[in-house]
């Protein structure tokens, strides 16, 4: 490979969110934050950028909404124009302004669990009456939207908070169940707030579909929520972009900011911009080393770690895990107070879930490798 994903950094002391949470003698595997550095192309456009001293208010340039553009036509034959993109600090002031701008007291926003938390808490930050519908587990191992019930919780409008590639259970949805979900969010009159932010990140072939590109009437109904910051590691540059390609939807949520959310940074812009236009060479290699690792990752569990489930995520680098089996009040304080390892508790991403934790395997083989060998050393112990 052209590029080394195998490379350790120390990121203690560096202000990380992830390596900071814990002791220094816990591996942290929770967060959405990979352990890889960022594509050198990013990093050398950054170090150039800084040559010119002034850091000011920044608005986004031309050629960086060109990138996006092209991008998203390249990627997934998306033809969509400059000036329907929106640019954000993160996904989550998105998707926010969206419900505020958009839903009535009296309908109902619909989240599928288990769920991204920030995604299941938004309603509650404006009075929203909140549906959690749960996914119908098959015996293949993949998940499946409840059609009639979503239906039936989405009667007179509303909104779906929809997450695809879906964090934390690694779907990502074919075109037939998205189109089937589309479908009824039109006929019920509900909006779709789709976080698409893992949307590069499917693994075996698959391509993402934004939701939308299916039909131009899905398309007036849809705020799509972009970034690079997941696939390209750059989360902590706080730069994201909504795509509305409905004028005057888009003049209404842009009209939520409401004094909160503000400009984004240049740096982030910049980095945006060689992202799409730029590493394609690096996300390509990236993607296959993620790929090995959730192959990996899912032996491993299967073989070494008696009692915890995993189905194969289909995207992103998150592996969701279920240890129900081991008859453990809370397997997220298990693993961290007799492995340390550092993993997100399943209780965060939906009320049914305190049985699950969600391990990233964004990381290097070997610190892949650690974890897995602490979680297995730790149930090992646990039956002495």
């Amino acid at each position: 490979m052209t590029f080394d994903f195998d490379q350790l950094f120390d990121r203690h002391h560096t202000g990380s969110t992830k390596w900071s949470r814990y002791p220094a003698d816990v591996l942290p595997m929770w967060v959405a934050d990979m352990d890889f550095a960022a594509p050198p192309v990013i990093v050398e456009t950054l170090q150039q950028r800084l040559l010119h001293p002034l850091l000011g208010y920044s608005v986004a340039q031309d050629n960086l909404r060109e990138a996006i553009v092209a991008d998203l036509w390249n990627k997934y034959s998306w033809q969509v124009k400059p000036q329907e993109l929106i640019f954000l600090p993160g996904v989550e002031s998105g998707f926010n302004m969206a419900l505020k701008a958009l839903v009535q007291a009296q309908q109902n926003v619909v989240v599928q669990v288990p769920n991204y938390p920030p995604l299941r808490h938004a309603p509650g930050h404006w009075g929203l009456n909140k549906v959690e519908l749960e996914f119908n587990a098959q015996a293949d191992g993949t998940y499946a939207t409840p059609l009639d019930a979503l239906r039936e919780s989405l009667k007179g409008g509303g909104a779906l908070l929809l997450s695809n590639p879906h964090n934390p259970i690694g779907k990502v949805f074919a075109r037939e169940e998205l189109q089937a979900v589309a479908d009824i969010c039109a006929a019920q009159d509900a909006w779709i707030i789709s976080d698409e932010i893992h949307a590069e990140l499917c693994f075996d072939g698959r391509v993402h579909i934004p939701t939308a590109s299916l039909s131009p009437e899905i398309s007036k109904r849809t705020i799509t929520l972009m970034s690079a910051s997941k696939a390209y590691n750059i989360a902590g540059l706080k730069t994201s972009f909504m795509i509305i390609q409905d004028a005057a939807l888009r003049e209404r949520v842009n009209h939520a900011r409401c004094g909160m959310v503000d400009s984004v940074n240049p740096l982030g812009m910049e980095a945006t911009r060689v992202a799409y236009s730029e590493a394609a060479p690096w996300l390509a290699e990236l993607k296959t080393y993620l790929q090995a690792n959730r192959d990996w990752l899912v032996d491993a569990v299967r073989t070494r770690l008696p009692g915890v489930t995993i189905n194969v995520p289909q995207g992103t680098y998150l592996a969701w895990l279920d240890c129900t089996a081991l008859d453990l009040p809370d397997p997220q304080r298990f693993f961290l107070e007799q492995g340390k390892v550092g993993l997100s508790a399943g209780l965060d991403f939906g009320d049914r879930h305190q049985q699950f934790v969600r391990l990233n395997f964004g990381c290097p083989r070997a610190l892949l490798e650690e974890g897995i060998a602490r979680m297995e050393r730790a149930l090992a112990n646990r039956n002495l």
